[in-house]
């Protein structure tokens, strides 16, 4: 496939940026998946030398029904995530980032699965419409894409790499994030492999590997980082639920820094979960990094 030298030029502009913030560290934090009505102002920002990802969950190309919508996306995520809030968390700590996360697995009741639209071009041209709506309107600085159920033979990588790069070249976004888990690798990666220039992080959800040690969260990190880029793989934890649990998830990260990895980000999911027990996760995880000697890649 061809790049248009516009893409090219912005592929460009990324890697000046990769030079210049190749110090940072990133947090990740999906928030508003529940209906739970929590705040973006009670979730703690320990520090302005980590980047504070927020991930709006979700933003969803479907009718209330559960009906897709050819790529017309509508933000589905807790009422108290206004575009007010995120313009004052943002103001008032200036590495804050927005980004909303796509699909996810249901609406409601309703199953949500990527379906191959009729025309591609025409569900790339809609999504991108949409979401630059929607950008503009939460103040949003990315997109996170958590599709998870698939047809034996999809257009998904063609899409959504496409949906990605257009957004990036129109400077709608400056981040893009991705999130499988063990049953949608496939499709993963080859939406990394066709497009992992204009992909920033990799969300992988390791909760779903079922791993509950430190030796065993290694052991599938190893094989993540071999299907997708290992500067771009970040560990995740799933607050009360499955997967490696507790503190020892940090043991986890140690083990992975002194293995060789550079842990320079943390995704969790999510904050909804998080409040009952004051962020504890979210505030170990930001004083890990902190305390890391590891050099970072972020770079948005």
């Amino acid at each position: 496939m061809t790049k248009s030298p516009l893409i090219l030029l912005h592929v460009a502009a990324v890697a000046l940026a990769f030079l210049q913030f190749s110090d940072g560290k990133v947090m990740m934090e999906y928030i508003g998946a529940t209906g739970v009505p929590v705040k973006l102002s009670s979730v703690p920002i320990l520090s302005p030398d980590i980047s504070f990802h927020f991930i709006l969950s979700f933003a969803i190309d479907a009718t209330p029904s559960g009906k897709a919508n050819n790529g017309k996306f509508s933000p589905y995520w807790a009422s108290t995530l206004t575009p007010k809030s995120v313009a004052q968390i943002k103001a008032q700590h200036p590495n804050v980032r927005a980004l909303a996360s796509l699909s996810g697995w249901s609406l409601g009741d309703k199953v949500l699965r990527w379906y191959n639209p009729p025309d591609p071009d025409r569900w790339i041209s809609n999504a991108v419409s949409s979401l630059t709506a929607i950008a503009k309107t939460y103040h949003l600085d990315g997109i996170d894409i958590d599709y998870e159920n698939f047809p034996r033979n999809s257009t998904f990588a063609y899409c959504i790499g496409e949906l990605i790069s257009r957004l990036k070249n129109r400077r709608v976004i400056s981040v893009a994030t991705i999130a499988p888990f063990y049953t949608t690798v496939g499709p993963y990666i080859e939406l990394f492999n066709r497009y992992g220039e204009v992909i920033d992080f990799v969300n992988y959800q390791f909760y779903t590997d079922k791993v509950r040690s430190p030796t065993g969260y290694l052991a599938a990190f190893r094989v993540r980082a071999e299907q997708f880029d290992a500067e771009k793989l970040l560990p995740s934890y799933e607050v009360d639920g499955r997967g490696i649990q507790g503190d020892a998830f940090f043991e986890a990260l140690q083990l992975l820094e002194t293995e060789g990895f550079g842990v320079n980000g943390v995704m969790i999911f999510s904050a909804d979960d998080s409040a009952k027990n004051d962020y504890y996760y979210e505030r170990k995880s930001q004083n890990f990094l902190l305390n890391s000697t590891t050099s970072g890649y972020y770079r948005g």
